[in-house]
C-alpha cells in the first residue's frame, strides 16, 4: 500500500504543482495583487494550481468570529473576481481540510524548538510576551502542513516568508531522511515586479493589511474618487525629480513601482516621462483604476450570490481533502503509526 500511495504522490508530474495562500485578516489592497494574486491568475493556466484562505493562521491573534466568517467569504469572493478560475485552479478554506492541522502535529514533532524560536516573525510580533498565543508560535509548521500535504513543487512568498519556506524545505528533507520518502521538497518563487509595494504615506514600510492607517493603503475595492485621493497624498519628496532611486527616493520610486506593475514598463524608462510629481501621480491613478476596474465589477456581481461563492468553496475542499488525506496517510504509515 505505502508504495502505491506514494507513486502516486511523487511521481513527477507533467505539470508541476503550485501553492499558495492568503490570511483572511484585513481587506486587500494593491499590493497584494500586484505582488501575488495578478501572478497566481497567471499560474493557475501554466500549474497545477492550488490557492487556500488559510483562516487557522488567522486566529494566532485576537479575532472576531464574526469578522473572520464575513472576511472569508469576501476574501473568496475578491479571488474569484480578481481572475481565478474554480473551473481551472483548485480554491479552498483551510479550516475546511482536517489534514491540515493533522499534519501540522507530525511536523512539530519533527521541527525543533530553536528553529522555531529563530523565526523572525515570531520575534516580532511576539516580543517576548508570555501571553503570546502558542499558536503563533508553532504556525510555521501549519504553514509548513499547508504546503507538503499538496506535494506542492512550488510555493511563491514574498522575502518575509520564505525563512518559513526553507523552514518547511528543512523539515521535509528531515522527515524523508529519518522515515522513508513521504513529502516533495518546494522551491521558492518570488515575482521579480511588483512584489514589494510600500505605503504611500511611509514608503519605507511595506503596504500592509494590518497597518491601522488606511491613507497610505489602496484597497481593491477602494472607489475611484478614493484612490485619486491618497494618490495625490502619497509622500514624495521637495525637489521635484522624477527618478528611480529607491534608497533616496523611496515614495517617488514606490509611485513609479506601482505603474511599472500595472503598465508592464521598466520604472526607469516610466521616470525619463516626467519632469513634475503631479503628472506622474495622475497617470499612476488612472493605471491604478484601469487595472482595478474589471476587479470591482466582477466582485459585485458575485456578490449577489453567496451561495455560488459557498458551492466553489465546498467543490475545491473535496479535491482537496483527497489529496492532503493521502499525504498524511503515507507521512503516518512512514512515521510508525499503526493502521486502524
Amino acid at each position: 500500500m505505502r508504495t502505491v500511495v506514494a507513486k502516486l504522490l511523487l511521481t513527477s508530474m507533467a505539470v508541476p504543482r503550485v501553492l499558495s495562500g492568503i490570511q483572511p485578516s484585513g481587506e486587500l489592497h494593491i499590493g497584494n495583487y500586484l505582488g501575488a494574486i495578478r501572478n497566481w491568475v497567471r499560474d493557475q493556466y501554466e500549474h497545477d494550481a492550488f490557492y487556500t484562505i488559510v483562516d487557522l493562521h488567522a486566529i494566532t491573534v485576537e479575532h472576531s468570529p464574526k469578522e473572520l466568517r464575513r472576511s472569508t467569504v469576501e476574501l473568496a469572493t475578491t479571488l474569484i473576481a480578481a481572475g481565478l478560475d474554480p473551473k481551472i485552479c483548485t480554491i479552498f478554506v483551510q479550516s475546511h481540510v482536517s489534514a491540515h492541522t493533522e499534519l501540522s502535529w507530525l511536523l512539530e514533532c519533527t521541527a525543533t524548538f530553536g528553529e522555531l524560536s529563530r523565526m523572525t516573525q515570531f520575534k516580532d510580533k511576539g516580543k517576548n510576551d508570555e501571553s503570546v498565543r502558542a499558536g503563533l508560535f508553532t504556525y510555521p509548521a501549519l504553514m509548513a502542513a499547508d504546503i507538503l500535504a499538496y506535494q506542492a513543487d512550488l510555493v511563491p512568498v514574498g522575502e518575509d516568508q520564505r525563512q518559513h519556506l526553507e523552514l518547511t524545505r528543512d523539515i521535509a528533507i528531515r522527515f524523508n531522511t529519518k522515515y522513508g520518502t513521504t513529502f516533495t521538497v518546494p522551491k521558492a518563487t518570488i515575482p521579480p515586479v511588483g512584489a514589494r509595494v510600500m505605503d504611500l504615506m511611509n514608503p519605507t514600510k511595506k503596504m500592509s493589511k494590518s497597518a491601522q492607517a488606511q491613507s497610505g493603503i489602496i484597497y481593491l475595492l477602494d472607489s475611484h474618487d478614493n484612490i485619486a485621493k491618497k494618490i495625490s497624498r502619497a509622500v514624495t519628496d521637495t525637489d521635484n525629480q522624477v527618478k528611480y532611486d529607491p534608497p533616496s527616493k523611496p515614495g517617488v520610486s514606490n509611485l513609479l513601482e506601482i505603474l511599472s506593475a500595472c503598465i508592464g514598463e521598466d520604472p526607469e524608462t516610466i521616470a525619463s516621462r516626467y519632469s513634475r510629481y503631479g503628472d506622474l501621480k495622475k497617470e499612476t491613478t488612472e493605471a491604478i483604476i484601469s487595472v482595478l476596474k474589471p476587479l470591482q465589477q466582477n466582485y459585485f456581481e458575485l456578490s449577489k450570490d453567496p451561495g455560488q461563492i459557498a458551492e466553489i468553496l465546498e467543490i475545491g475542499a473535496n479535491k482537496a481533502r483527497v489529496i492532503a488525506n493521502q499525504t498524511v496517510s503515507l507521512a503516518k504509515e512512514n512515521i510508525g503509526f499503526l493502521a486502524p
